[in-house]
């Protein structure tokens, strides 16, 4: 691989002088999708092609149950299911866009090896098989019309070791046919986060998981490059900086500011914005940063059984990434046939109702002195974003833009809005000289006292979520 000549070398020493994008920092909002053959059975999980060949789970239980036994119905059976006949790239642009989101970021590759894209590394994809579509050049296309900026997603890295269990018993994994679909199925770590782990991938997989990216980079120019979580193996070090140098380059040849998102070590920090899987963070964070979950807590991929969390929690979880820095990058589980589920659609239009009203408090703003204050406890950390309780009428989450404090009421506060980090003794917000609710014709009242600023709220409830007020 050749490094186009631009700024940035392969090492992190250089790396680290990379900038993230004005489009990014400002707008704090994303859609993720996982979509693959995995929504076809619609069962457990996205990870149904791996829990398919392990005998003990529920999915391989369910499988032999519905389809047969492996040897007989492999994951590959699947992919002529994969018909994506409802498919409309231009209808889910605008209900991304009707969401609020600004920036939208659709898996290109899961770790069930399945291409989501035209490609020449792969025969397994979406534009040979299953939809005979190129799913991610129609997004791009769709995406950028609704003037919202092209991600994608490669979680290629943990496909190495994907498929090993179904190389146990007689399955198609052990097909050569099939190898290039399957492939290694070598043996996964023992401890996945181990960085050092003697478990690791050869040269040969690394080289083409570099191959397919640079693809990806080429073919689609995405400005937002999302990586899961096994590139974080001392193994992968090189070929990560390697990587970033080249798609920064690239990227600066077209002009177009772009970022990479990385779990936990993967890459030296400021080379990269740092991701964390379903999991927050306590305070605001020093670098901007990104919390991808979903709109489900039992899967990315579509099931028939997904349990969904509320508006509430979704808009309570924005609020609080934005006021600590950081971006929501909030996926959603398209049916097999390319239909969006009606409960998520809805928890999308919920969303762009809010920020519809509310968006000047979450958009193009930055962190205040402080991110908030109320009893409500956020975990810290990977797989904790549903350990919290519910946001109360007491809990405040605090942005800025220029002179102007926005306090978000993560609840309806009842009659009175009692905010002490603003009161004067604080010495954080003296002098204020306005209160207004945002979006309403309602004129509140207010008193700095030395203790609080006590805003008087209307006698009825207004709206459903999260209110906002906006001090000068």
């Amino acid at each position: 691989m050749t490094i186009p000549t631009g700024p940035f070398a392969p090492n992190w020493e250089s790396l680290q002088q990379y900038q993230v994008p004005a489009w990014y920092r400002e707008g704090k909002f994303g859609i993720f999708i996982h979509w693959g053959p995995y929504c076809v059975p619609a069962f457990g999980s996205e990870w149904y092609p791996r829990n398919m060949y392990t005998p003990g789970s529920k999915e391989f239980a369910h499988h032999v149950a519905t389809y047969g036994p492996q040897s007989q119905f492999g994951y590959k059976d699947f992919i002529p299911m994969f018909k994506a006949e409802q498919f409309d790239a231009n209808q889910w642009a605008e209900l991304f866009a009707i969401a609020g989101a600004r920036f939208v970021v659709p898996v290109a590759e899961h770790h069930d090896g399945f291409a989501m894209y035209e490609t020449a590394l792969n025969r397994w994809n979406a534009v040979q098989m299953g939809p005979k579509r190129d799913i991610i050049g129609e997004l791009a296309q769709a995406i950028r019309r609704h003037n919202m900026v092209f991600g994608l997603s490669s979680h290629r890295a943990e496909h190495y070791f994907f498929f090993e269990k179904g190389k146990l018993f007689d399955s198609d994994v052990n097909n050569p046919e099939y190898e290039d679909l399957y492939g290694p199925a070598a043996v996964s770590p023992p401890d996945w986060h181990n960085l050092d782990s003697p478990e690791r991938p050869d040269e040969a997989f690394i080289d083409d998981w570099m191959a397919r990216n640079i693809e990806l980079i080429d073919k689609y120019q995405p400005q937002l490059f999302w990586f899961d979580w096994w590139i974080q193996h001392k193994a992968w070090e090189p070929a990560l900086q390697q990587f970033a140098a080249y798609y920064y380059n690239r990227a600066a040849q077209w002009h177009k500011g772009v970022a990479v998102n990385y779990k936990y070590e993967a890459f030296a920090q400021g080379s990269a914005v740092f991701d964390i899987e379903r999991g927050q963070v306590t305070d605001i964070y020093p670098h901007f940063w990104q919390n991808d979950t979903s709109v489900a807590k039992n899967s990315w991929g579509y099931t028939d059984a997904q349990d969904y969390k509320t508006p509430a929690n979704l808009i309570g979880d924005l609020i609080d990434v934005v006021s600590k820095n950081g971006a929501l990058l909030l996926n959603i589980g398209p049916k097999a046939d390319g239909t969006i589920p009606d409960h998520e659609v809805y928890l999308l239009h919920e969303i762009g109702a809010w920020l519809r009203i509310n968006g000047e408090a979450i958009y193009a703003t930055t962190p205040w002195q402080i991110y908030g204050e109320g009893p409500t406890q956020v975990a810290d950390g990977a797989f904790s974003d549903t350990n919290r309780s519910d946001f109360t009428g007491q809990d405040v989450r605090f942005t800025t833009r220029g002179d102007t404090l926005y306090a978000i009421v993560m609840a309806w506060p009842g009659t009175h809005a009692r905010i002490p980090a603003l009161g004067s003794a604080s010495g954080r917000r003296p002098g204020i000289t306005s209160v207004e609710l945002i979006g309403h014709d309602y004129a509140v009242t207010w008193h700095q006292h030395a203790d609080a600023l006590v805003v008087d709220m209307p006698a009825k409830q207004i709206g459903m979520y999260g209110v906002v007020l906006r001090i000068r």
